[in-house]
């Protein structure tokens, strides 16, 4: 078997391959690159590199780490694996809903086959693509995952390599999509020994997690083929659907053709040769359609990108919270340009970044389902000082609102795990560093980042402490019971709908229109012949249509037509056929 690591920095390498060591040598036709033949490496074979007679460091492109990120690699063979998903031909993004969730969380065991156990619901909730939270391996057993550091290794205490494609077997076999969180604009503090192999990283950008990875300075080629090539195993190798990639605003790179271009370019290449179609998502802060823009039209050609300001104006409107980047939302003004123009800073003053912000999306030619837009997520959840829910904050009537608000739109909405059923669980920042002072470290400066907010320090939860990760678990005996059990069906109600009437699937935001009364408190969304009819008022109105109401198809509360427009209870929502 033959084993090469590209380590440009060492003078000399050597391979412990099986507690067998031996000298490799210089691949003479590629540059920084080492080699070694070893008989009898195979599957399971445990190995790492000595870097000029220091001590033995993991393969920064180990596809298996079973001993945690300071361990010894091993060898895993891809090929050993027995799929059932030769009839899997995919499904697009645009028309389908996503699920957010976290393999640690999700279920009490935290596993990979423990959620396969889940599938099911989600078949029955309604949604098309399950978006899995990183799951490169981290330091420690529990963690969000944006910590990973082995980037092509599956965490161990999830399931390993294996387990992951269980999972995603699985959910194939149901007809889910799996689209896989991804990490390429940094690595974590803890077992990152990438800089003493070579120049993967670079000081001429600083990241909010230190120096930027080296994506155009000298040296890049190989970090790019690194990244181009992990991203072809998770696609090829465990059968995923798309990848989301994390704050792509933190790719730093000036050439020509962008990382995030030439992924693009790479993903309709795989694409045609697997016969299935390719997602690839971008969390953005740019607010910037070229993000998705087709290659053709001068874009970078991604599928869809993340839409925070949706996401703002809802939690806006309906919270009430004006502080940090909310304070330019929460009027329904700004709610009905984000649900008609995709972005509310498209060319505005942001006043929270202090300096005009974004570029306006073309109505016509890009469509609503390049925008992936939600009420909650992980970072939405998780980076409050207490990791509250909506749940712990709306009323059961501004839940149901929010949900037909976000279920209606004609962008691909997104749920964050136990949204549907108003999960009483909280989603806490967890970790589980094994460095005692670097768990410190990090507890220390989450407190101290909440007490600018008027936080007491002993209300943040302490992310090393194992009860904090305990606590942000799903209790899946929640939706059996009230009031849970009325919100899942509620949600169950409003995806059979969009499912069922080809208006809501439409994605042309030419075709969408908002009327509201901003004193009065009512909006109404129109979609081709359906009207979203939302009175956020405290007490019952008319709220009046364009047309007459021929029957209403939802309604959260007490709703009766009234000649030309809808009589509602106050915090009601009704989808209405005119």
């Amino acid at each position: 078997m033959r084993i090469e690591v590209w380590a440009p920095r060492a003078r000399s390498v050597a391979l412990e391959a099986d507690g067998v060591r031996q000298a490799m040598h210089a691949d003479e036709a590629r540059r920084g690159w080492w080699v070694a033949e070893v008989p009898d490496a195979a599957h399971g074979s445990d190995y790492g590199f000595r870097l000029d007679g220091g001590v033995p460091r993991p393969d920064p492109r180990s596809r298996w780490q079973p001993y945690g990120v300071h361990g010894p690699s091993r060898v895993y063979d891809h090929g050993r694996f027995s799929w059932t998903d030769s009839g899997w031909h995919g499904r697009p993004l645009a028309g389908s809903v996503v699920y957010e969730l976290h393999i640690g969380t999700f279920t009490a065991q935290g596993t990979f086959d423990a959620a396969i156990e889940h599938l099911d619901d989600l078949v029955d909730l309604g949604v098309g693509h399950v978006e899995v939270m990183p799951v490169a391996a981290f330091d420690g057993t529990h963690g969000w995952g944006y910590d990973g550091v082995a980037v092509y290794a599956v965490h161990e205490p999830y399931g390993g390599p294996d387990g992951l494609k269980r999972f995603v077997d699985a959910a194939h076999a149901r007809g889910l999509a799996v689209l896989l969180d991804v990490v390429y604009n940094h690595l974590g503090p803890s077992g990152n020994y990438l800089a003493e192999f070579g120049p993967y990283f670079t000081d001429t950008y600083r990241t909010p997690w230190g120096d930027a990875v080296n994506l155009d300075g000298p040296g890049s080629d190989e970090v790019r083929a690194y990244v181009l090539d992990n991203a072809r195993s998770w696609l090829v190798d465990f059968h995923l659907d798309g990848l989301r990639i994390d704050a792509t605003h933190e790719l730093h790179d000036k050439r020509a053709v962008p990382l995030l271009e030439e992924l693009a370019a790479e993903a309709d290449v795989l694409a045609a040769r697997l016969g299935r179609p390719i997602t690839l998502i971008a969390e953005s802060d740019r607010n910037d359609p070229r993000t998705v823009t087709p290659r053709a039209g001068g874009g970078l050609g991604l599928t869809a990108q993340w839409d925070d300001d949706v996401h703002h104006a809802l939690h806006a409107t309906l919270t009430g919270e004006r502080d940090g980047y909310y304070c330019d939302f929460g009027s329904l003004e700004t709610l009905a340009k984000a649900l008609t123009s995709t972005f509310v800073h498209d060319g505005t003053l942001s006043t929270f970044r202090g300096r005009h912000h974004g570029r306006p999306v073309d109505r016509e030619r890009i469509p609503g389902s390049a925008f992936v837009v939600s009420l909650q997520t992980h970072d939405q959840v998780g980076n409050r000082a207490t990791g509250d829910r909506l749940a712990a904050t709306l009323t059961r009537s501004h839940l149901a609102i929010s949900a037909a608000l976000l279920l209606t739109s004609p962008y691909t909405p997104m749920l964050f795990m136990g949204e549907e059923w108003a999960a009483g669980t909280p989603w806490q920042y967890f970790t589980s560093f094994s460095d005692p002072d670097l768990s410190a470290a990090v507890r220390d400066g989450r407190r101290a980042e909440f007490a600018t907010h008027d936080w007491r320090p002993v209300d943040v939860p302490d992310p090393g402490d194992i009860a904090t990760y305990h606590r942000s678990k799903l209790d899946w005996t929640e939706p059996g019971r009230s009031p849970h059990k009325e919100i899942l069906e509620w949600y169950r109600t409003l995806l059979a709908l969009r499912r069922d009437r080809p208006e809501l699937r439409d994605p042309r935001l030419g075709r969408v229109a908002v009327t509201y009364d901003e004193e009065a408190r009512w909006l109404v969304v129109h979609r081709g012949s359906l009207r979203v009819v939302v009175n956020l008022g405290a007490d019952a109105q008319q709220v009046p249509l364009d047309s007459p109401v021929e029957r209403v198809l939802v309604a959260s509360k007490r709703t009766y037509p009234v000649s030309v427009g809808l009589e509602l209870d106050a915090e009601a929502v009704a989808i209405v056929q005119v």
